[in-house]
């Protein structure tokens, strides 16, 4: 169940694609393949800070591509995994992803809609008010903004939702959250 300010684990919740790792090649929408997968330098940078301020990471993304056949199960998971071992490679850990295959926007767990982000917290005992959503599209701001999450939006100004906070790229998300994250209490 989520924990209201105060008894839970402070989380940051980062979309994937953009955020985490470089978005498919120009003409195509999805990775297909663990071979494809190419982590961001600036998330695992992100990811330490995160860590040494007590705050749980959680990858929360939508991957219509399964829903639409374009990519499986198995090569999505296979996908994650190689996510999983890049990130340990690193001495860091994700305490897990949560994925959204669904075509339909109002899906409840399909971002923009919270599911997901309330589903971890439900899980894992996460306090969603000291938490924070990254991603690098509206989307995922307004996901943030429904499960009571502050927010920090990847990408140029021209294009922000309003969220939180705002880097250009992900290079700059480290330096933004040693700033913004707060150890929590003990």
């Amino acid at each position: 169940m989520p924990v209201a300010n105060g008894g839970g684990q402070p989380c940051v919740f980062f979309d994937r694609d953009g955020v985490v790792n470089r978005v498919p090649a120009p003409g195509r929408r999805y990775i297909e393949s663990a071979a494809e997968f190419e982590l961001l330098p600036g998330f695992l940078a992100a990811l330490r800070v995160a860590a040494a301020r007590g705050y749980a990471a959680v990858v929360v993304t939508n991957q219509k591509g399964v829903g639409k056949g374009v990519i499986t199960v198995a090569a999505l998971e296979e996908v994650h995994d190689r996510l999983r071992m890049l990130v340990r490679g690193a001495g860091l850990k994700l305490l897990d992803i949560f994925v959204c295959t669904a075509t339909d926007d109002t899906h409840p767990q399909r971002k923009p809609n919270p599911g997901m982000l309330i589903e971890a917290a439900r899980q894992h005992g996460l306090d969603l008010q000291r938490s924070w959503m990254v991603g690098d599209h509206p989307r995922d701001i307004e996901a943030g903004r429904r499960a009571g999450c502050r927010t920090v939006f990847v990408g140029p100004a021209a294009k922000d939702p309003g969220a939180d906070r705002r880097v250009d790229d992900v290079e700059q998300l480290a330096p933004l959250l040693d700033q913004v994250l707060t150890a929590p209490p003990l």
